[in-house]
């Protein structure tokens, strides 16, 4: 999956996405959402990233 910009992700992303669009791999995704710091939403036994959440956590997190 190659997205261009923030506004092609679609509104709940799951560990395959966030692998891509970080550049880690899906294993460095499940991890990464396994932390409090990062704004995982379960379902069930599922577990997303709301759109929104994400952008704001990658914007947080650059480091500059």
């Amino acid at each position: 999956m190659d997205f261009k910009s923030y506004d092609e992700l679609p509104l709940f992303i799951d560990a395959k996405t966030v692998s891509s669009v970080l550049g880690i791999s899906r294993s460095g995704a499940y991890e990464l959402m396994h932390t409090k710091s990062f704004p995982t939403l379960k379902i069930g036994a599922r577990m997303v990233v709301p759109k929104e959440k994400f952008i704001k956590w990658v914007n947080d997190n650059v480091g500059g």
